[in-house]
């Protein structure tokens, strides 16, 4: 993988902690976090003009998790208001690696480290990212 330096936020997704997110203790089921960070992500290549179900459909193009790192700090709360940012942190062939940070305010909740591939949907295997995709990748970056 090739670094790109000084990763910044690609984006900043808004987030509001509803009851369906909490657990039983009244903070943030753990797993809440990873489905903040995909809605992001996906948001994220919304705004760039890809939708991933075009990208299946027209190209046989999918960006599937491969790899998740993730340190929990605070727990959020209940009608909480969250930022999600995302920011590419190395683009490799097949592959990209996004940092994402959920905040509450000026407090950092929870970093992940997510290994985003590059898949044939109907291989179900690993393909260089397409040029024309990356280029847009690199200037959101």
């Amino acid at each position: 993988m090739t670094a790109i330096e000084q990763p910044r936020p690609a984006s900043v997704w808004p987030v509001r902690v509803y009851y369906e997110d909490t657990d039983a203790a009244g903070v943030v089921y753990y797993a809440n976090y990873l489905k903040f960070c995909e809605r992001a992500r996906t948001e994220w290549l919304r705004a760039m003009g890809l939708n991933q179900k075009a990208l299946i459909d027209t190209r046989r193009l999918a960006f599937v998790v491969a790899r998740v790192e993730a340190d929990y700090l605070r727990g959020a709360e209940l009608d909480d208001a969250l930022h999600v940012f995302s920011s590419i942190s190395e683009l490799g062939a097949a592959s990209i690696l996004f940092r994402q940070e959920i905040r509450r305010a000026d407090s950092l909740l929870f970093v992940a480290t997510v290994k985003i591939a590059c898949v044939d949907w109907l291989k179900r295997r690993a393909v260089r990212i397409p040029d024309d995709l990356r280029h847009l990748f690199e200037s959101k970056a």
